[in-house]
């Protein structure tokens, strides 16, 4: 195993920090076993060069690689299912009433492999039902690591994925491969954009979102990062919007204006 020297492992903190907002400061055995592997693969003798290597790329890839293998990508469809019920009960019926304009801006922000963005439009399909054609529900879906983007696009997911599927969901909006394998429906593949984004950087949105879920991404930055990032969303939200995080994470109440609704489930005032 390849070990971290000190400066090296403070460097390497202090880059990741600076740039993707990634607090690594607990992860230096993490790191070591995650990657030494790698360096031997690339010939490196040292974390130096490593780190060297990730200044240099301009493309991103190694970044990617990186990324992916100290973070968990961990995902499935009705996680935290909690939240998919609030929207079809209490944030759709909101927006119903309170959106004339039928367009509804959505965002799935970390959504990894794309779980999270389609069991939101499969909600959104399952409450609008025969009406939905009367509304733009488009949503943005955005992650830093174009691996999981890639499959997420691809839209295929083991069968151990769809354990918390309703028999009736799995039926309607995904079709077997013949594999152990399920693919989301066209329909639902089409109400989903994705695009690379990175949330330690400025926001550049034409129209501000009703409804943002960001689940399970904050876990990975300190305290001022998250008071900093949820500011940002704050100001991309339009009043009377929805902001779900994960039930692990914590927003600073004396540090935000959104007001809290219930756990992980804020909104901003109207």
């Amino acid at each position: 195993m390849v070990h971290l020297t000190d400066q090296e492992f403070k460097t390497l903190v202090d880059f990741v920090h600076s740039k993707y907002g990634i607090n690594l400061i607990k992860k230096r055995v993490l790191i070591e076993g995650r990657l030494s592997q790698t360096l031997h693969q690339k010939g490196l003798s040292s974390f130096r060069q490593y780190i060297d290597l990730l200044k240099a790329d301009r493309t991103g890839a190694e970044m990617t690689t990186f990324l992916n293998k100290i973070t968990t990508n961990h995902s499935y469809f009705a996680r935290e299912n909690e939240h998919f019920n609030y929207l079809a009960n209490t944030a759709l019926p909101y927006m119903e009433r309170t959106r004339s304009s039928h367009d509804l801006r959505i965002w799935s922000a970390g959504c990894s492999a794309g779980q999270e963005a389609y069991n939101m439009a499969m909600t959104i399909d399952q409450y609008f039902g025969a009406n939905k054609h009367l509304w733009d529900t488009t949503i943005l879906a955005t992650d830093i690591s174009m691996d999981v983007l890639k499959r997420a696009q691809a839209a295929v997911y083991p069968d151990n994925n769809l354990t918390n599927v309703p028999p009736i969901w799995k039926q309607k909006y995904f079709k077997s491969l013949g594999d152990g394998t399920y693919q989301v429906c066209d329909k639902i593949r089409k109400e989903v954009v994705f695009k690379p984004l990175n949330l330690m950087e400025p926001f550049h949105f034409i129209k501000p979102f009703d409804i943002i879920f960001c689940r399970n991404v904050m876990i990975y930055f300190d305290a001022p990062t998250t008071d900093r990032l949820i500011e940002k969303f704050y100001n991309v939200i339009a009043p009377g919007g929805y902001l779900f995080i994960g039930h692990s994470e914590v927003i600073n109440k004396e540090a935000t204006k959104f007001r809290y609704v219930q756990p992980a489930i804020y909104q901003r005032g109207e």
